[in-house]
């Protein structure tokens, strides 16, 4: 059920930087996806983003307010939800509540050096992910995979990317645009790599969230392995149907991006090599 305040627990549940955090922003009317740990919340309603890099988001979400956002906690509970970005800082409470957290204040490289801050609009979750389903749904989508392979095979993901896909500890998370505006992040544990330019999916874990995707539509597909490994691609999704059997669902990629620090930036389609002529 939707909610539109944080519990005192979920605060606590939030506080420590040792989980997966996932935000969806809007770039040029698109979904994009980006790792961010440091997601917390601050009181009932409201949330914080500390930000120790540039990247695609927090311009992102600085030009279009609307984010979505998912939370991963080492128990292996799930929330996702909506907020509405309102302003940052480069001081206060929050700033010095990050910077004393141990990943970032013995970290000898990078601190929190901005706080972005966020109205809380809904959340919904907080029960421990079906094990049993994604374990069920990832072999359905292994032994479906090769039916479901594009007709016309598109080389947009490399073999790191389609390694990554099709790595059973890889976690998926898919982000598409809601009717209200806002990026709405869709669970996808059992995705893989039908080729390299299609994304695989059984429906079985998840579907209550996946029959909402609306078909034709474009989606952001972000990955990432328990070694911080991560992807993200972009692409057409076609909707559900039936492959050898079993109820499934495929992204045609085209668009991926490299969102492991510290060079990120287009992959697919591949821009061209510019030379270097000032320093």
């Amino acid at each position: 059920m939707k909610r539109t305040s944080l519990s005192e627990q979920e605060l606590n549940a939030f506080a420590p930087s040792e989980k997966i955090g996932i935000v969806a922003t809007i770039r040029d009317g698109m979904p994009h996806i980006t790792l961010l740990t440091s997601i917390m919340g601050i009181d009932a309603t409201h949330l914080t983003i500390g930000e120790f890099c540039k990247g695609w988001s927090k311009e992102n979400m600085e030009k279009n307010h609307f984010i979505g956002f998912a939370i991963l906690t080492l128990d292996k509970k799930l929330w996702t939800g909506k907020a509405k970005w309102t302003h940052k800082a480069h001081e206060g409470k929050e700033y010095e509540i990050y910077n004393a957290q141990p990943m970032f204040r013995y970290n000898a490289y990078f601190g929190i050096n901005t706080v972005h801050y966020c109205d809380l609009i809904a959340i919904e979750g907080g029960t421990k992910i079906p094990m049993g389903s994604i374990v069920t749904s990832t072999l359905y989508t292994k032994i479906a995979k090769g039916a479901m392979r594009a007709k016309a095979e598109t080389p947009a993901l490399k073999p790191f990317a389609q390694r990554l896909f099709n790595q059973l500890n890889s976690l998926s998370f898919l982000a598409y645009i809601d009717a209200d505006g806002f990026p709405t992040i869709v669970p996808l544990f059992q995705a893989q790599a039908a080729d390299r330019g299609r994304i695989a999916f059984h429906a079985g874990a998840f579907f209550e969230k996946i029959k909402d995707i609306p078909e034709n539509t474009t989606v952001a597909v972000f990955c990432i392995s328990m070694q911080m490994e991560s992807v993200l691609v972009r692409g057409k999704y076609n909707g559900l149907s039936r492959a050898r059997g079993f109820l499934c669902g495929t992204i045609d990629i085209d668009w991926v991006y490299n969102s492991m620090p510290s060079a990120h930036g287009q992959i697919y389609p591949e821009l061209p090599l510019n030379p270097v002529i000032e320093f």
